[in-house]
C-alpha cells in the first residue's frame, strides 16, 4: 500500500496539533500539506466602499493575513518535527473553512484529509457548525477525524453515564 499524501486541516488549537501528531504516527515521513483556511474582511467590509474605515480594514486583514501565515507555519514546523514532509498553505476565501478544505484537497490532489475534532455537541455545534462534520459529510475523499485525547475521554465519560446501570 502506498503512503497517501495528505492535507492536514490546521487552526493552531490543541485538537489541530493532536492530529497533526496522530498523523504522523499514521503516516511516518508521508508528504502533507498543512492547510489554514481564513476568511479575509472583504467579504465584511463590501459595503463600506469609499468609507475611510475601509483603510483601517485592509490594515487588519493585512495583519490578519500574517498572523494566518505564522499559524500555517507553525504546524507545518510541528509536522516536520514529528517526520512529515510537510508544507504550509494559507487560503483567503469568503468560503466556508470546510469549504475552502474541500476545495484545497480537490485543487492539490491529495488522498487524504486530517482534520481534528473539538467535540461541539448540542447546542454549540448548532450554533457554531462543525468543520470536521461538514468535511466529513461532504468530502469527496477518505477523510480522517482525530478526536484529541480530551474529546475522545470526553467523550467516552459521556456514553458511559448514559449506559444503563
Amino acid at each position: 500500500m502506498s503512503v497517501p499524501r495528505l492535507l492536514i486541516a490546521y487552526d493552531g488549537s490543541p485538537n489541530a496539533k493532536y492530529a497533526i501528531e496522530s498523523a504522523s504516527s499514521l503516516f511516518p515521513g508521508t508528504e502533507a500539506v498543512v492547510f489554514y483556511a481564513r476568511q479575509p474582511m472583504e467579504g465584511f467590509a463590501a459595503h463600506l466602499q469609499g468609507h475611510p474605515a475601509l483603510e483601517k480594514l485592509d490594515a487588519l486583514d493585512r495583519a490578519a493575513l500574517d498572523a494566518s501565515e505564522k499559524i500555517a507555519a507553525e504546524g507545518a514546523e510541528l509536522a516536520q518535527s514529528k517526520g512529515l514532509k510537510a508544507e504550509s498553505l494559507v487560503s483567503s476565501t469568503v468560503a466556508t473553512a470546510s469549504e475552502a478544505i474541500l476545495d484545497a484537497a480537490d485543487r492539490l490532489n491529495v488522498e487524504l484529509i486530517v482534520i481534528g475534532s473539538r467535540g461541539l455537541r448540542g447546542l454549540k455545534a448548532t450554533v457554531l457548525g462543525s468543520t470536521s462534520a461538514n468535511v466529513l459529510h461532504h468530502a469527496t475523499l477518505p477523510t480522517l477525524v482525530i478526536p484529541s485525547d480530551s474529546v475522545a475521554q470526553a467523550r467516552y465519560a459521556q456514553r458511559a453515564a448514559a449506559r444503563p446501570s
